[in-house]
């Protein structure tokens, strides 16, 4: 098949728009950190990197992920308690475990959890 020539939109003066990588999880998706223990079901994506200057700054040099990746808003949970986690692809995991994640806001955002993954509420879905 043959290339299809790109059309240039762009707007002169106006800022490019970052390139966007897929998203490898899924919103119900359980997920574990890479490096850090803890794991979580994925309830939002955003395409890039859409936090705070201020908190991307707060990471360490040496392991602040690149921006423009997915990003990943997580239920999460560790031994000493749950949280709410916003974690960069690089840096997770499908967790395979098998088991449910220990969040006390998972039942108002999700029904059922099986097969590894939770389903969104009816009333939560686009």
């Amino acid at each position: 098949m043959p290339a299809v020539p790109s059309l240039n939109l762009a707007i002169p003066g106006a800022p490019a728009a970052p390139a966007i990588a897929h998203a490898r999880f899924s919103i119900g998706d359980v997920v574990r950190h890479r490096m850090l223990d803890f794991r979580g079901v994925v309830f939002d994506v955003d395409p890039v990197f859409a936090n705070t200057e201020e908190w991307y700054q707060s990471i360490p040099e040496g392991v602040r992920p690149s921006k423009d990746q997915p990003f990943y808003h997580l239920l999460a949970e560790n031994a000493e308690s749950t949280y709410v986690a916003y974690v960069s692809q690089q840096n997770l995991v499908h967790d395979e475990s098998d088991e449910p994640v220990d969040h006390p806001a998972i039942s108002g955002l999700f029904t059922e959890f099986s097969d590894g993954r939770y389903r969104l509420r009816r009333e939560h879905r686009h």
